[in-house]
């Protein structure tokens, strides 16, 4: 009777994506869960990576395991296979968001909690377009992890730290089971009351800069030491801070200034993913994510934004569409 009891109070945990993100934390909830079996935690992956980890194992490197390989309950090539879950971790790219959430929404139940493990300003809203009903955890994440080869994904540097919040439309939904979750996985996390001024601070950060980067194909140093890049990023940066204040997110009233001393901390010659993207001439990246985003809400708030406008058509041209 106990034992089925057990199973009665399983929870069914599904993570999309295994990148970066979604390798780190889905092999560090799923290699404790292979320990206390409290849950049953699939994956969903595509081609290769789905071939891969359905026949080895999802493979993390990091100093943090001594094991490095762990195996899900169950591996999904399609969203379309999941049957009831209790938890989606979305681990994917910006550009696949709205794919991702339609196709969702055929399998989740109305008790379906949604965490998307993605960072920018406007995921929770996007999600919410599509699935109207269901409760929407903020979040975002700091982890230094890539794809190495497909299904082994590479993590260096300290532990990766996740930051959630409750959604501000179901506030009352019991996420006890979900933090315990992540605390017996050994995950570094935050969970606030409100995470959006966390949510709003990374984004002010990977905005500004990816967005100079990118127009120049420069680096993290060069945006902190040469003058004009400085001053695209600070214009970006004040874009951002002045709809964060009429959408009453309370940022740190020196946040342009503890901005660049943050990336002062990363090496100086450091790339920005969208920087790599648009100098490698790839279509699908997060120019939407970042400027898209900031000229939009601009637009809802009423909050110029010309800078970003400007920075955001200069990339446009650059990629030629």
């Amino acid at each position: 009777m106990i034992n089925k009891l057990k199973e009665m109070n399983k929870r069914n945990i599904v993570i999309i994506g295994l990148g970066g993100v979604g390798g780190y934390f889905g092999f560090k909830i799923n290699q404790s869960n292979e320990t206390n079996s409290n849950h049953h935690v699939s994956f969903v992956a595509r081609s290769k990576t789905y071939d891969t980890v359905k026949e080895n194992g999802l493979t993390l490197l990091s100093s943090e395991h001594e094991n490095s390989v762990t195996h899900p309950n169950a591996m999904y090539q399609t969203i379309s296979e999941i049957k009831n879950p209790d938890l989606v971790l979305i681990c994917v790219k910006e550009y696949d968001l709205e794919n991702v959430c339609r196709q969702l929404s055929a399998v989740i139940t109305k008790d379906t909690i949604l965490l998307p493990m993605m960072n920018g300003a406007d995921i929770y809203d996007r999600i919410r377009s599509i699935i109207p009903n269901n409760t929407i955890l903020p979040s975002c994440v700091y982890v230094a992890s890539h794809i190495k080869e497909k299904g082994i994904v590479e993590h260096k540097g300290k532990s990766g730290k996740l930051i959630l919040g409750r959604d501000p439309a179901h506030s009352s939904v019991n996420l006890d089971w979900i933090i315990e979750t992540l605390d017996r996985s050994q995950i570094n996390f935050d969970f606030k009351e409100n995470a959006l001024v966390d949510i709003w601070t990374k984004f002010i950060f990977i905005a500004s800069f990816g967005l100079v980067t990118a127009k120049h194909n420069s680096s993290i140093g060069s945006v902190c030491s040469i003058e004009l890049q400085r001053t695209e990023a600070s214009q970006i940066m004040s874009e951002i801070t002045q709809i964060a204040q009429v959408k009453e997110i309370h940022l740190q009233d020196d946040i342009i200034l503890k901005t660049f001393e943050k990336a002062l901390t990363f090496p100086p010659n450091g790339p920005t993913s969208l920087q790599l993207d648009v100098n490698s001439e790839k279509t699908e990246n997060e120019l939407e994510l970042f400027a898209g985003a900031i000229i939009n809400y601009g637009k809802q708030v009423n909050i110029d934004t010309p800078f970003t406008t400007a920075i955001y058509q200069d990339i446009k041209n650059k990629l030629n569409y």
